[in-house]
Parts: C-alpha cells; structure tokens; sequence
C-alpha cells in the first residue's frame, strides 16, 4: 500500500539546505516525490511511498536539518500520486 501526502513546511526553512536534507532523509527511507521552495517562505513537498515511513519522514521534517526552525508542518492533501524518485524542484 502506498500513500502520497502533500505538505508545507513553514519557519527558517530556506537558506538552510532544507531541500538537499529532505531529498536525502526521503531517499533513505526508499520514499519517492519531490520538494521545492515557496516565494512565500516555505518549503512544499508532496512525499510517497510505505505508510510507516512516511509517518517517520514527516517527524523527521518537523525537526528539520540543524540550522532550520521549524514552526509549522501542515499536511495539505493526500492521494494515490506516485513519484519514480524524489526530486527538487524549482522555485514556485
């Protein structure tokens, strides 16, 4: 069973290599999807795969690399998407 959840990520999360970490913590956990900054200030992240590991990867968001502040981690959506590796994105 796979599931697919859409997140942003809000706090001292840009200029951090939010990004770079969150690709490496989702690839270790054999999770698939993508991650990219907001104009706003957040990061965005759609993550798929086991279940149990993406309930791990979004604890391991909340606390993030060492240098980000998380304030904030909302859960926008969940679907069946499913992703072949996980990405960065560019900026929206």
């Amino acid at each position: 069973m796979t599931r697919t959840v859409r997140v942003r990520i809000e706090g001292r999360v840009q200029g951090v290599s939010f990004r770079d970490w969150m690709q490496r913590e989702a690839r270790s956990l054999h999770l698939a999807g993508w991650v990219r900054n907001r104009r706003d200030g957040t990061v965005e992240a759609t993550i798929s795969g086991d279940p149990a590991s993406i309930d791990d990867m979004l604890a391991r968001c909340r606390q993030g690399p060492p240098a980000a502040r998380v304030a904030d981690l909302a859960i926008l959506s969940e679907d069946n998407e499913s992703f072949a590796d996980f990405e960065i994105r560019r900026t929206a």
